[in-house]
This record gives structure tokens, C-alpha cells and sequence, in this order.
């Protein structure tokens, strides 16, 4: 799918990746860009539309598809992290990971799979994280959500299949961003990561691999589990 005149809605487009996706999709020449935000007065974008949006939310999941109707590239970002470990992360933070990747980003794909299929077909790109294929007990919320979307992510490529809908998965290790602000370990940049992923999105490719980390976790899935 080519992104030059496409219509795109990025979730979590105010800040971070999503703040980057906006701004790429528009240089690339998307013909409009939905920023969407639980917010929309911190959508700073030149060019960007802002769009109030609480993916968690099945109400506000409606009324921006209702709104949004000409969109034909849904990239789902936006994201939490709420740093629940393994032995002690209340259930509460385990449940607020799974409401926003796993069931926010599949309200989201059902509202819109409706309207990519009116306009063409289109395409949907999720942001994923290495996390989806390896955890450590500190990231336990984060890691078992992340896997989940990713599984979702795979089944609504063949379910979408019929309709012209490309469903493409990015992967990616730590990244220059709020998110990863406590993390001390070799980061990318947000115009880096975007930059692989809008590429290997044109280019159709099904799964994005944004860094060396990410490509060595995966190359690794074959191995036994380490300890």
C-alpha cells in the first residue's frame, strides 16, 4: 500500500512514536492525517487533525470511526506501560495493559476493518515491542499483553485478507521516548523506528523488524527458552 494520498489515523499521535508517525505520514504525503489523543489540544502537528480518542473506551472508539470515515491506514500506537511485575503488579495494572493493547486495539480494528473495506481495502499497521517474544519478571504486564496483540495482530491478517486489507506488525527494542525514559540501555530514535516501519509498510512486507535487537529475539524463538 502506498502511503502518498492515503488517509491515515494514528492512535497515540500526540507524543512519542505516534507524534513521529504523524509527521512522517504527512511528509510522505498522506493527503490527511488524523492525530488522535485522549487529548486533542496536545496534538501539535503542523497539518495534523486532531482527534479526541480513548481507544479503552467503546463509545469514543464509535464516534471517531463515525468521524474518520474516509481513513484508509489505521496505525494503532497508542500504549501503556504500567511496570507490573511478575510476583507483586496488582491485577489492576495487569487488566489496564490488556484493556488498551489487546481490547483497545481490537475495538479499534473492528470499528475501522468496515471502513477500510468502503474505501479499497487500505491497510493497518500495529506497533508491537520484542517484548511480544521475550519478558523478563519486572515487565511480566507488559510483556503478556504485547504477546496478545501480537497473536490478535496475526489472525485479523488472514481475517482481513479477503477485503484488500494489509495488515502489517512492528516490532521494535527500546525506543528514545517518555515510555522508555527509565530504561538505561542503547535506545533508537523515533525517526528511525518510523522511518523502517512506513518503508517496510510500502513495501507490503506483513511483519516490520525496526532494529538488531528485535531481529536477533526473533531469529532466537527456535531456541529453548533460556533461564
Amino acid at each position: 500500500m502506498k502511503i502518498n494520498g492515503s488517509i491515515a489515523l494514528v492512535t497515540g499521535g500526540n507524543r512519542g512514536i505516534g507524534a513521529q508517525f504523524v509527521t512522517d505520514l504527512l511528509e510522505r504525503g498522506a493527503a490527511k492525517v488524523y492525530a488522535a489523543a485522549r487529548d486533542p489540544r496536545k496534538v501539535t502537528a503542523p497539518g495534523a487533525v486532531p482527534l479526541q480518542l480513548d481507544i479503552t473506551d467503546p463509545e469514543s472508539v464509535r464516534a471517531a470511526a463515525e468521524q474518520a470515515g474516509d481513513v484508509t491506514l489505521l496505525v494503532n500506537n497508542a500504549g501503556i506501560s504500567t511496570g507490573a511485575s511478575l510476583l507483586d503488579g496488582s491485577t489492576e495494572d495487569y487488566l489496564r495493559e490488556y484493556e488498551t493493547h489487546v481490547l483497545g486495539t481490537l475495538a479499534m480494528n473492528r470499528a475501522f476493518a468496515p471502513v477500510l473495506a468502503r474505501n479499497g481495502g487500505g491497510g493497518i499497521l500495529t506497533v508491537h515491542s520484542v517484548l511480544s517474544w521475550v519478558t523478563q519478571p519486572a515487565a511480566a504486564a507488559y510483556s503478556a499483553a504485547k504477546a496478545a496483540q501480537w497473536s490478535l495482530t496475526n489472525a485479523w491478517r488472514i481475517q482481513l485478507a479477503d477485503q484488500g486489507t494489509q495488515v502489517t506488525g512492528l516490532h521494535v527494542g527500546y525506543v528514545d521516548t517518555d515510555l522508555a525514559a527509565h530504561i538505561d540501555a542503547p535506545k533508537s530514535s523515533t525517526a528511525d523506528v518510523v522511518r523502517v516501519a512506513l518503508d517496510g509498510f510500502e513495501e507490503g512486507r506483513p511483519e516490520v523488524l525496526a532494529d538488531a535487537l528485535t531481529e536477533s529475539v526473533k531469529a532466537s524463538l527456535a531456541l529453548p527458552p533460556a533461564v
